[in-house]
């Protein structure tokens, strides 16, 4: 994410003098000077034309994992409501469960940046609400950033939300929340609908979000909107030309079956793994090998 002379010549992050501090640096790609991913730090890779990755979480040991393997961005997504408590959409989660994962992930991992979802229902009557909301998030579950679905017309949202001293991921393009409005799983900014997307970019980016998300979106619009604004954007079915990629963690490592969306690739298969451990275990327990006598007191 930085070149070998801005790593060099970043000051490196002072202990906090009001509480543990900073954890010592990990190997990634944000300066080794830099104790954590910070927004600035994906600013600074857009500029340079650099990458950064980003995968869901939603408990502590795949925070620690994917923190230690230097994934710069968490993102506890409200994508847990389809791949951990198993509803067909991510509209039940509600912003009490958001606080427990969010929690889960932030006390695994030390170094990447972690952003959580808005829910649904938990922005949308008012600026108001949605700082109330956010503020739950970064207190409870000590999350440094939230992402919030939607596009121009929720700039007033996001300014009041950054002039709270909130960091916002805006996500725009094919929006889950929205799923029912927009007549189910399609691509967004086809055609004449490009520069929609650009203006939402825009003023998004103008009422203060760092970063914009998009989610199915052609290639050639997405390259048009990073093209239009300055800050970074995170693709998810939107080509290479974004600063940053983010997949659901359950799909990249192969622990959900079934078709996978276009854009999905899958670099392991977890569910066979389990599977296969579990059943060796379920047959040493029935024929009494398991446990052995190195497993008994």
């Amino acid at each position: 994410m930085s070149t070998p002379e801005s790593a060099a010549s970043e000051p490196a992050e002072v202990a906090a003098p009001y509480g543990t501090g900073a954890a010592p640096a990990r190997t990634g790609g944000v300066p080794a000077t830099a104790a954590k991913v910070r927004t600035h730090h994906l600013q600074a890779a857009k500029a340079a034309g650099q990458k950064f990755a980003m995968l869901t979480a939603y408990d502590q040991y795949t925070a620690q994992i994917f923190d230690e393997a230097g994934i710069e961005v968490l993102l506890v997504g409200d994508s847990a409501s389809n791949n951990v408590l198993g509803n067909e959409t991510s509209l039940p989660i509600t912003l009490d469960e958001m606080i427990i994962f969010s929690r889960a992930v932030t006390a695994g991992s030390k170094r990447a940046l972690v952003v959580a979802d808005l829910p649904f229902g938990s922005y949308e009557q008012s600026p108001a609400q949605a700082i109330a909301s956010s503020v739950r998030l970064m207190k409870e579950g000590l999350v440094h950033a939230v992402k919030m679905e939607g596009g121009a017309y929720y700039a007033p949202t996001v300014r009041a939300l950054t002039q709270a001293g909130i960091p916002v991921m805006a996500h725009i393009g094919f929006t889950p929340q929205s799923e029912h409005m927009l007549g189910g799983y399609r691509v967004q900014g086809r055609g004449e609908m490009a520069q929609a997307m650009v203006d939402d970019a825009v003023a998004l980016t103008e009422a203060g979000a760092f970063c914009v998300l998009m989610e199915m979106v052609p290639a050639e619009t997405a390259a048009l909107v990073d093209a239009a604004i300055s800050v970074p954007t995170v693709g998810i079915g939107a080509g290479n030309t974004t600063t940053g990629q983010v997949l659901v963690w359950q799909d990249m490592a192969g622990l959900r079956t079934g078709k996978m969306a276009k854009f999905v690739k899958q670099y392991a298969q977890m569910r066979t793994i389990l599977a296969d451990a579990a059943t060796e275990f379920g047959a040493e327990v029935r024929s009494g090998v398991f446990p052995g006598p190195e497993h008994t007191f």
